[in-house]
């Protein structure tokens, strides 16, 4: 079972967010604003508790895993199967892993739950819970049991990184629909919404899906409890994808969100813990009106704007050196400047960790970045 006592601090902290906003303010004197890089800097400065935030080795997860929903034939946009997705990844054939080591960050992919067995590779995890979920239109994709596997097997990997960046994405044949599944039964927003990619999109397709997903809410439709609805709805990439989450934030450490079922793994993490949310930025690989909706559920905006269709990832990867910059405003010293504390004075720290039963509803908020 996962710990139900939040481990997660609120990044609230009055005097230091006082501290870091009088700091740029003296930084904005001298070379002018820098606009939206500031309150970023903030937050940054607010996760890790400090005057001067510091990131050190980057970690780009990608979690894979197959859906049951898909044997109902939800025609994705990319047609590739998840173990050629996962394929190109460690073989270095994307844009996302030559971008990611452009950027020195590191790029593991975890076996979450494909429904093929994967050659070993220096970069692939196997945490394998099951080959693939169970069709959720049917029957519920896993049992809680997995689910509770699988958020345990996020957190061992969590506690492992020796960075303090993690960036969450999740690539799978129906691993879209089942995220939209799991975001829409948690904030009650239209699945519609989640799975519509463009206004342009082919209407037959779109019905099509929508009788695959809404009888899959039918099926389910008393579930309301936070990982009830991870297992009813699937899948394994985004349970572990919540153990991660609750670990690293635990830590204070950075979590950049890229895709929408990185989003439906926040909102699960974000309803365990709600503090989850003080230690997350959100990025996008592509232009889907579904992620529009996502982001608009936490209140966000993706760090870039980059009009993008790339795997998910990419956007966090090439978003990476705005958050480094950030952090230098406020650790970088100037010519001629004073280094000065770590802390502001007198030294006030972050509130004590909170604690909070698995399954509280108290809804995630953002301060939009």
């Amino acid at each position: 079972m996962v710990n139900t006592r939040s481990l997660v601090a609120p990044s609230t902290n009055p005097l230091l967010e006082k501290a870091l906003r009088d700091k740029l303010q003296r930084r904005n004197e001298a070379g002018g604003s820098l606009g939206e890089l500031e309150p970023l800097a903030i937050r940054l400065g607010l996760m890790q508790n400090t005057l001067k935030p510091r990131f050190r080795q980057p970690q780009l997860l990608v979690c894979a895993a197959d859906h049951g929903l898909a044997v109902d034939g939800l025609e994705p946009a990319d047609p590739r199967q998840t173990c050629d997705s996962v394929a190109m990844l460690l073989d270095n054939q994307l844009p996302l892993t030559v971008f990611a080591r452009t950027q020195g960050m590191s790029v593991q992919v975890v076996d979450c739950g494909t429904a093929t067995e994967m050659p070993s590779h220096e970069r692939l995890l196997v945490r394998k819970i099951a080959h693939g979920t169970r069709n959720a239109r049917a029957t519920a994709a896993m049992t809680v049991a997995q689910a509770h596997a699988a958020m345990r097997a996020g957190m061992e990997i969590a506690d492992q990184l020796e960075g303090n960046v993690t960036v969450m994405a999740g690539v799978g044949m129906g691993s879209h629909e089942s995220a939209a599944l799991v975001l829409s039964r948690l904030t009650d927003c239209a699945v519609r919404d989640l799975v519509m990619s463009s206004t342009e999109m082919d209407t037959d397709r779109l019905a099509h899906l929508l009788v695959i997903l809404q009888g899959a809410q039918g099926r389910h439709r008393d579930i309301v409890e936070p990982i009830e609805v991870l297992a009813a709805f699937g899948g394994f990439e985004i349970a572990v994808m919540v153990g991660v989450m609750l670990m690293a934030a635990s830590k204070r450490h950075l979590l950049m969100i890229d895709g929408v079922p990185a989003c439906a793994a926040l909102m699960v993490a974000a309803r365990i813990a709600p503090p989850v949310t003080d230690y997350s930025v959100f990025c996008r690989s592509h232009t889907h009106l579904g992620l529009d909706q996502a982001l608009n559920l936490f209140r966000a905006s993706a760090l870039l704007e980059l009009g993008m269709d790339s795997t998910d990832g990419t956007g966090a990867t090439l978003a990476w050196p705005l958050v480094r910059s950030a952090a230098a405003l406020l650790t970088e010293v100037a010519e001629g400047e004073d280094g000065g504390s770590s802390r502001p004075t007198p030294l006030m720290d972050a509130p004590e960790a909170i604690t909070l039963p698995a399954g509280a509803n108290t809804p995630p908020s953002s301060s939009g970045i």
